[in-house]
């Protein structure tokens, strides 16, 4: 029976959003409870925000922050992925407290290209002429549909 190979780590910089006297916090999140629309949904490892942490290449990194006063905070909501190379690619934000639900399809999304799961595709329409031959190619290369 053959071994999985472990998933190579890499450090990245996990910002701080927010205040830091406030409640911030960053996760790795490895899945997502569809029925909930709440923090709780994300299911993960947290790890620390503001500073370096190691990652799983390809990990999906949300971090959290608040400024403003406590009775009344100012929420904001950050989805990255964590690259071989020790950046984070930014894909969304979201601010205000329906924060959780904002990002969370996004997040499935991402967990799902992480995992290989099939995205479901469009076929061929009228709007694709807009983009240029070389961008077509380049998309097409990306999926290993060409040479």
């Amino acid at each position: 029976m053959g071994m999985e190979e472990p998933i190579p780590f890499v450090a990245v910089e996990v910002p701080l959003i927010g205040d830091e006297r406030r409640k911030n916090w960053a996760k790795i999140v490895e899945s997502v409870d569809d029925t909930l629309g709440t923090g709780w949904a994300y299911q993960g490892e947290f790890v620390a925000a503001g500073g370096i942490q190691d990652v799983p290449i390809g990990a999906v990194v949300l971090v959290y922050g608040e400024k403003g006063s406590r009775a009344n905070p100012l929420v904001e909501a950050r989805v990255y992925t964590a690259n071989g190379d020790g950046t984070l690619t930014f894909h969304r934000a979201a601010k205000g407290r329906a924060w959780a639900r904002t990002l969370r399809d996004r997040v499935v999304e991402l967990l799902d290209e992480r995992d290989g799961v099939p995205i479901d595709r469009s076929p061929w329409g009228p709007e694709l002429v807009r983009y240029s031959d070389e961008a077509i190619a380049t998309e097409a290369r990306r999926r290993g549909l060409l040479g």
